[in-house]
């Protein structure tokens, strides 16, 4: 063995094989090819934050779902009010607790100090630009519809459980991404929709929360990646349990189920000759934009991160 190949080996660890001599990494630096998808992304959640806005609050017509989707979710409020009203009432210290742990581990396990600082901060900011956005944005106009002029949106509950997922989502390894990607997503979707059943907010205001996180959470995923290039580094898809293709397929099922029950629903009270009274139908689409928006977001941030960390090539060059 020669002494380049012994000092790799001797500093190779358990979770990261040292690097096969003669092999190069398809990215040399994680994130410096794909830092305009990142500001396109960042670009993208401001836009459709705008728009979502501009329809659901300045419209008629989008004043109008939103609310109704609102009012509807007292028909199946019984049993599953219930539940989900226990999930916000935790919600506050449970978000803080599940991130806390696994930043603070990470951070010390791992020694991804920066990471961490950049992580939280970037957590905050949405938390603060969400209180921010409450305050600044005018109330709803009047457009004909009978509803709470105050403004609410985006969500402060959606946002709390969104970007304290996110964090744990830019703390952990690449290959563990994926597998947190989807329990993170999963846990923001539940949480918005629990809003809804519980009539603490409207679908916009739950898409509004995501929009918000994810104009924070994509800069600062970006620094992480150019701070960590050591550990920004992966066998692709497969090559671990957690970074399992099923855990991208489950939120893209999740959500063309979703579309299906949108489109139905929407197609229920469409004007026509079959048009119906809607009494649930409203709700349902609702809660279908909100699961959309949020695996959306889930696929595309595990696809935009798993494309922009290195990965290993073994000495074959496979």
């Amino acid at each position: 063995m020669s002494f380049r190949q012994e000092r790799a080996s001797r500093h190779a660890t358990s979770e990261y094989p040292a690097p096969q001599l003669g092999a190069p990494d398809v990215n040399p630096a994680p994130g410096s090819a794909t830092g305009f998808l990142f500001l396109l992304g960042t670009l993208g959640c401001v836009a459709a934050l705008a728009a979502t806005y501009y329809f659901f609050v300045r419209t008629t017509t989008g004043q109008f779902i939103d609310e109704s989707a609102l009012v509807e979710a007292v028909e199946i409020h019984g049993a599953a009010g219930k539940a989900s009203n226990k999930l916000l009432d935790w919600l506050p210290a449970l978000s803080v607790l599940i991130a806390s742990v696994v930043v603070i581990f990470v951070t010390v396990a791992r020694r991804r100090w920066a990471a961490a600082g950049i992580a939280v901060a970037a957590a905050a900011g949405a938390n603060v630009a969400t209180q921010i956005l409450k305050d600044l944005v005018p109330v709803r106009p009047f457009r004909g519809i009978e509803t709470l002029e105050f403004n609410s949106l985006p969500s402060g509950h959606t946002t709390l459980a969104a970007s304290a997922a996110a964090a744990v989502f830019l703390m952990v390894s690449p290959r563990w991404r994926p597998l947190a990607g989807f329990l993170g997503g999963s846990f923001a979707v539940a949480t918005g929709v629990s809003t809804l059943i519980n009539q603490w907010h409207r679908p916009a205001d739950v898409v509004a929360a995501f929009l918000v996180v994810g104009a924070f959470m994509l800069p600062a995923g970006w620094l992480i990646m150019r701070k960590g290039p050591k550990w920004n580094v992966w066998d692709g898809y497969n090559g671990h349990w957690a970074s399992a293709r099923l855990w991208v397929a489950v939120p893209v099922l999740a959500g063309l189920a979703s579309a299906a029950v949108a489109t139905y629903s929407l197609l229920k009270i469409a004007p026509g000759p079959g048009q119906e009274g809607s009494t649930t139908n409203y709700f349902w689409a609702g809660t279908s934009l909100i699961v959309i928006t949020g695996y959306l977001a889930t696929v595309a941030g595990v696809w935009l991160f798993g494309h922009a960390a290195r990965r290993r090539r073994a000495a074959s060059g496979a």
